[in-house]
């Protein structure tokens, strides 16, 4: 996922406009780095920063994770 996204996702801000404005002035840190690139891609376990609120990227399970394919009888 990207940063930008990520943002939006969490709630953090409301429009992708207002994730650039916040990447690109500054306001965000990505594992205690300050990171200005929107579209960084992030990965789990990233600990993303914004102002005074850290939160942790998790990997959310994907629709194969949640019920397996062959989950069919054979009858």
């Amino acid at each position: 996922m990207k940063l930008d996204q990520f943002l939006k996702f969490q709630g953090l801000t409301l429009t992708g406009g207002q994730a650039k404005y916040l990447i690109q002035s500054g306001l965000v840190s990505v594992n205690g780095e300050i990171e200005t690139r929107r579209g960084r891609q992030l990965k789990p376990g990233d600990i993303v920063t914004v102002e005074d609120e850290s939160l942790e990227v998790q990997l959310e399970p994907t629709l194969s994770q949640e019920s397996p394919a062959n989950d069919r009888d054979a009858s």
